[in-house]
């Protein structure tokens, strides 16, 4: 799926940091924990990273000897860029499916790697109310195959939700979709 954005963006590094980045915002790294994940030496992911500070897509903060990077929400593109991310690694599919098939659902959380911007191939994802396990089964089969990627899911219901929230707090999660409260 990143091969949508090779098209458009020839440096890897820089559509790695998009990725990371632009997936949940709320993330923050430094220099050599991206070169680490990425498998790439500190100097190619240093000069990507000045190109996309100076062109404000990053912000930069330092943290004691380290700098720490994350996605601008300030920048006019920011929208964009977030949402043509979301499409490249399938979510927006994912959602739109479960939402509009699966029973009564509450909410859904992305969980683990994807929650901190890392493609790893496994889509970890938490739903929290009454879902049609046999249609989320031929949902994720289905979805697998288009976003070439892997879909895990818990399903819980609003107690076991509320027991799990503890644990959910010490992992990556982002929030994706919550249903609208009524009145």
């Amino acid at each position: 799926m990143e091969d949508l954005f090779t098209g458009l963006i020839s440096s890897k590094t820089r559509i790695k940091l998009l990725m990371k980045f632009f997936f949940n915002p709320k993330t923050s790294s430094y220099l050599r924990e991206l070169a680490t994940e990425f498998n790439l030496s500190t100097n190619s992911v240093r000069e990507e990273l000045n190109q996309m500070t100076r062109t404000g897509f990053l912000t930069s903060e330092k943290n004691g000897r380290q700098v720490h990077y994350s996605a601008n929400p300030k920048h006019p593109l920011f929208p964009e860029l977030k949402s043509m991310v979301g499409k490249i690694m399938g979510i927006d599919q994912v959602i739109d499916g479960i939402v509009s098939r699966l029973g009564e659902l509450e909410k859904a959380y992305l969980i683990d790697d994807y929650a901190s911007g890392k493609d790893t191939g496994i889509v970890d994802l938490v739903l929290i109310g009454e879902v049609n396990q046999y249609q989320l089964n031929d949902l994720s089969r289905k979805t697998e195959r288009y976003i070439k990627r892997k879909i895990r899911t818990l399903v819980l219901n609003r107690e076991e939700f509320y027991n799990f929230e503890k644990e959910l707090k010490n992992r990556p999660s982002l929030l994706i979709w919550e249903a609208k409260k009524e009145g």
